[in-house]
């Protein structure tokens, strides 16, 4: 049986307080702010520290963002059929926790061949078909980033700012945490010149493993049933399409 998250249960009465405070204050300068359901209100509260203030003008950006961004509601996948095509990312059951996960391949972004508006169209359409297999009574998903054979061909410094600018701004209290995997010497100097992007609350949920550990990490996070076949397990991935 899958176990419960931390944070990710029921708030306190205080904080649901807050989570009144915020919609009326967010609502007030954007009624589309009225219609975002409390649960990620709270997310947006928890992201700032359950500072309202913070918490309404991140809300307002995204509210605004996803307008302008997503003006349908959502990413049609024949928009991002040149991204879908290179198979960088698939769909890998869930961890002990219920949490869907995500199996990411970098090697397989070519930086040469990015266009950017197309890349963060990719972006929402990855984390909103992820998001939307998030089970009730969770509000995060895993993530395992498998750098194997990542070079110089690879390289997008500015891609991979945006993705992370996206996940953390428009996405908050989404992920779980992020298993970097099999990790170049090179992958570090380029996470390097990512690193000041990303906020702290995010940055803590990159976790970096050691080769000789990886056996051992994934399944302490997955259940045998649940670790990808490449991994030495019984799941068979599913690109995302």
């Amino acid at each position: 049986m899958a176990k419960s998250v931390k944070g990710a249960g029921d708030a306190g009465e205080g904080e649901w307080l807050k989570v009144a405070e915020l919609k009326a204050m967010a609502g007030a300068q954007d009624p589309y702010a009225k219609e975002v359901d409390n649960l990620t209100l709270r997310r947006f509260l928890r992201a700032r520290g359950q500072d309202v203030g913070k918490a309404s003008a991140m809300l307002l950006k995204s509210v605004a963002w996803r307008r302008d961004a997503v003006p349908g509601g959502g990413i049609p996948a024949e928009r991002v059929q040149a991204e879908l095509s290179n198979q960088m990312a698939s769909m890998c059951g869930v961890d002990r926790a219920g949490r869907p996960v995500l199996l990411v391949l970098p090697a397989k972004h070519l930086s040469a061949n990015r266009d950017m508006a197309g890349f963060k169209r990719y972006i929402i359409y990855l984390l909103d078909n992820i998001c939307t297999r998030i089970p009730r009574g969770q509000e995060k998903f895993l993530c395992i980033v498998d750098l194997k054979g990542w070079g110089y061909a690879n390289c997008d410094v500015r891609a991979y700012i945006a993705a992370i600018e996206i996940m953390q701004n428009y996405y908050p209290e989404r992920l779980g945490k992020a298993l970097m995997i099999h990790i170049p010497y090179l992958f570090m100097k380029a996470w390097k010149m990512v690193q000041p992007f990303i906020d702290a609350n995010t940055r803590e949920k990159f976790v970096f493993i050691d080769d000789k550990k990886l056996g051992e990490t994934l399944r302490r996070e997955l259940d045998e049933s649940q670790v990808p076949e490449v991994y030495g397990g019984k799941l068979t991935p599913v690109p995302l399409s």
